[in-house]
């Protein structure tokens, strides 16, 4: 798995229960842009949902 720290950063958010908007307000950037790291971040993990992503990343030890 080759996340970048911004799609690792949002993934931590969504699975902390932020939505897109508050993920975006956090970290400066836009609803749009989160929207791009997540399709990033499944595309790389080869899931298809949150929890999946959320599940991948803690079970592959990048959830600290």
């Amino acid at each position: 798995m080759d996340l970048t720290p911004r799609e690792l950063e949002v993934i931590k958010l969504l699975a902390s229960g932020c939505t897109y908007s508050q993920i975006a307000v956090r970290l400066g950037i836009s609803a749009h842009t989160v929207a791009c790291h997540i399709k990033n971040t499944y595309r790389k993990l080869d899931v298809h949902t949150a929890a999946a992503a959320v599940f991948r990343v803690v079970s592959l030890g990048r959830m600290s």
